[in-house]
């Protein structure tokens, strides 16, 4: 294996080991993840002993939560890899998994060969992640929160800078908004500083976890050209978690419908609208349609029109 950086300009990742050639860059094999709750029910019981009105207690049951069930599949090098599904179907707990956030119950996360559990560290050398609940150090300010980063990594200060400032730019950042407090940005403003956090160090995985909530139409095209940029200038392999369909049918070279953490539905955008086209008779199929299609389910917030 040669040891050279993900990033192709001597970039953030340097001396980070290269994957080989043909190498997928994620691996899941009979991955199963279970959480467990409580099932809290209240108990009634007659008056006692002279005492007025009822007595009543709670008794808890511990219920198990199935996030992801045998789930296999394989992310190609330089692949964007959508997982689409309903609210609680499992994909940020699976996102969570390749990132070494939570460990496995069962099964196995390989990212460019090197397991989740035993290489973890070599894994988040090789990744970033941005999710919907990213956090900050509210009272910095952009720039300063992204300087941080950049120590982290081992970015010369200046050149950090100077490459936090392009970033911002090119996600359509006011650059002199980039000097005041986090804690006063917008959340989507705020959102546009953690996809620029992801994306400062040119991984060679990218997670992305629902990155575009909260952004509006212009700011989700800016992110997502940045993305396919990355993909072409970097090499960079995406697994992208989205409610927005379009975004996915834009994005992404493959995608997988996920149901009570089994994936129900796997394929290129196009294959799996010629597979449905019956929906549509005469019409074109869209992503919306498999996805009720495959998970049975009302798109979300449909449910409270």
């Amino acid at each position: 294996m040669s040891f050279v950086g993900p990033a192709r300009d001597g970039q953030a990742g340097a001396g980070q080991p290269a994957p080989e050639a043909g190498m997928p860059a994620v691996v899941c094999e009979g991955l199963r993840k279970t959480f467990w709750t409580k099932d809290e029910t209240l108990i009634y019981l007659p008056a006692y002993r002279g005492l007025v009105g009822r007595l009543k207690y709670l008794r808890a049951r511990p219920t198990a939560v199935q996030a992801v069930s045998a789930v296999n599949f394989e992310v190609a090098r330089g692949e964007i890899f959508g997982i689409l599904g309903p609210n609680g179907s499992g994909k940020s707990t699976l996102v969570r998994l390749i990132a070494t956030l939570l460990l496995p119950d069962a099964g196995s996360v390989k990212v460019f060969g090197n397991d989740v559990v035993t290489d973890r560290l070599a894994v988040r050398r090789l990744i970033n992640r941005v999710s919907v609940e990213a956090s900050f150090f509210k009272k910095l300010s952009s720039l300063e929160n992204l300087r941080y980063a950049a120590r982290l990594y081992g970015l010369e200060p200046k050149a950090a800078t100077a490459k936090a400032l392009d970033i911002l730019e090119r996600l359509g950042f006011d650059r002199w908004k980039a000097y005041g407090s986090l804690e006063n940005l917008s959340r989507g403003m705020q959102q546009k500083v953690a996809v620029a956090r992801a994306l400062f160090t040119s991984p060679v995985v990218l997670l992305m976890d629902e990155p575009t909530t909260g952004l509006d139409p212009r700011s989700k095209r800016e992110v997502q050209d940045f993305v396919l940029e990355m993909r072409a200038t970097h090499d960079t392999t995406v697994v992208l978690s989205s409610h927005d369909m379009a975004e996915a049918d834009r994005l992404c070279d493959r995608v997988a419908f996920i149901e009570e953490g089994r994936f129900v539905a796997v394929g290129r955008p196009a294959e799996l609208k010629a597979r449905f086209k019956h929906l549509r008779p005469g019409g074109e199929v869209t992503l919306e349609d498999i996805f009720l299609e495959v998970t049975g389910k009302h798109w979300p917030g449909e449910e409270d029109e």
